[in-house]
């Protein structure tokens, strides 16, 4: 670890690396570590607690060794199961809240010392928790409630504090300044993030890592494995990069790649093998059954065109690996990403798997492929999954329908890209959906399909909003997709938010 950083200890929360990414934007070096991982700590700044999926009243609830904590002498924050833990460990209790509090509330300061300096006295914090902190000892001072006077805002000593809520998302409307008063009123010494260092840490890492050993890089053209193939370039490693084509690309996508590459300089083997993973995925409609097929089909190709790999990278970033909770995780498993299968994970087991991107986020990403030269185009390119299309055509796949689907993209996002609004949207899409609809096309009746078009905004992907696009614009792709794409008579748009929707269909 490096000396002085914001260690945070992950108790399973879908949010715990977004207190990393918070911490970093407020320039301060940040990490992840498990409970566990606590008595390999040597220097920290700061040390965070997550909030978590169990209950601390649970017999084998996740613990911290609270001795080891305090021995450091550095400033203390706990959140939502983090406050309840630090809170039993001060000698109160936890018990079952009168309800479950999830989503957004009221904060209430009551003491805008330390914590709250220059923090409204109400507010909307973020909330997602069952359990509440009860028999507070008597040096507890309670710093805020929420508007029915229950504390969600401890203080324990000069160096540790508790909240309830999680002030790491965008949804705790000061949840950030909250965490800045932290990081600096409670008197810590912090190492200074920056990207351009943490891309020295990374070339380090990865030259440590690899070694003499040859590196097989999947490449899809998106920015997490341009960025990757470049990273991996810089560190001299050896290393063969290998785009598949799998069949589930969007429109002239390989033909994009290749010149995307040729730009950045960095060469790329070509391998179609689009027809082995449609004939894997013929008559299987199950999203999760389709990921698993795909992820192992991935590994299959990538060994088969390289005998005796000893090492398969990965653009795997943060959410993927929040969302699929894989083994030793302690989150709850929300849907199983390409990269996470059990393939994939018994190779992660044995060392063949290096993911050197997998603590950070997409915009993180993005300013590392700017320190790293990649064009802007590259850059901003949006977030395209790892199962390709196939998580945008629910149900069955099949050549048909991989084309309408296709084309209807296309049309979208030449759509957006004319009107200018691209670059103002995190990702968008078209999605085939697995029903036709009555329509009229030449007087006649068609029954045909229904497209489904979806943009939305996000900083991260954990949480993302719908974009209130111009009626001119869906108007235009809409017209252009009806009168372009044979076999669709209906287009709608998608207005639903993450959560409870995800981003992706399947």
């Amino acid at each position: 670890m490096t000396d002085h950083e914001v260690a945070v200890l992950d108790y399973g929360s879908q949010y715990s690396q977004l207190i990393v990414r918070r911490v970093r934007e407020l320039g301060f070096a940040s990490h992840l570590y498990a409970p566990a991982q606590l008595a390999n700590l040597t220097n920290p700044g700061a040390i965070i607690l997550s909030g978590g999926p169990r209950s601390t009243s649970e017999v084998d609830a996740p613990d911290v060794d609270f001795e080891k904590l305090m021995s450091f002498g550095v400033p203390v924050l706990g959140v939502c199961y983090g406050m309840q833990l630090l809170n039993i460990k001060h000698g109160g209790t936890v018990k079952p809240g009168v309800t479950r509090e999830y989503g957004p509330a009221k904060l209430v300061v009551t003491d805008h010392g330390d914590l709250f300096k220059g923090i409204s006295h109400e507010s909307q914090v973020w909330m997602s928790h069952s359990d509440t902190c009860a028999n507070l000892s008597t040096s507890t001072q309670i710093l805020a409630t929420n508007e029915d006077a229950v504390p969600v805002a401890l203080k324990w000593s000069d160096r540790c504090w508790g909240i309830q809520f999680h002030p790491e998302v965008t949804h705790s409307h000061e949840g950030r300044p909250i965490l800045k008063n932290f990081l600096t009123r409670s008197g810590a010494t912090l190492a200074k993030f920056d990207i351009q260092a943490f891309k020295a840490q990374m070339l380090d890492a990865i030259r440590a890592e690899v070694g003499d050993r040859e590196v097989i890089c999947g490449v899809s053209g998106g920015v997490d494995s341009t960025v990757l193939a470049v990273l991996l370039n810089r560190a001299g490693v050896k290393v063969r990069s290998i785009f598949i084509d799998t069949g589930l690309m969007r429109l002239n996508e390989a033909e994009e790649v290749k010149a995307q590459f040729e730009e950045v300089g960095v060469p790329i083997e070509m391998i179609d093998a689009s027809e082995q993973f449609v004939s894997a995925l013929t008559g299987v409609s199950d999203p999760e059954q389709k990921r698993r097929i795909i992820g192992e089909m991935f590994v299959d190709v990538f060994w088969g065109v390289a005998e005796n790999v000893e090492l398969l990278a990965q653009g795997t970033l943060y959410p993927d690996v929040i969302e699929s909770a894989t083994s030793g995780s302690i989150a709850s498993k929300i849907k199983t990403h390409h990269n996470r299968v059990d393939r994939i994970l018994a190779l992660k087991e044995q060392g063949k798997v290096l993911e050197p991107l997998a603590e950070l986020f997409k915009d993180e990403v993005r300013a590392l492929g700017e320190s790293l030269g990649i064009p802007h185009r590259a850059l901003w390119r949006h977030p395209f999954p790892g199962p390709g299309l196939a998580v945008r055509i629910p149900g069955e796949i099949t050549p048909e329908r991989i084309a309408i689907t296709q084309q209807a993209d296309a049309i979208f996002i030449n759509e957006l890209r004319r009107s200018g609004w691209y670059e103002q949207v995190w990702q968008a899409y078209a999605a085939l959906l697995p029903v036709k609809t009555v329509g009229v096309k030449g007087d006649e009746r068609s029954y045909e399909q229904a497209i489904s078009l979806r943009a939305v905004i996000s900083e991260d992907a954990m949480t993302a909003d719908w974009v209130e696009l111009p009626f001119s614009v869906l108007r235009n792709a809409s017209n252009k997709i009806l009168n372009g794409v044979k076999g669709v008579n209906r287009v709608l748009y998608d207005i639903s938010t993450k959560p409870p929707a995800s981003i992706e269909w399947e």
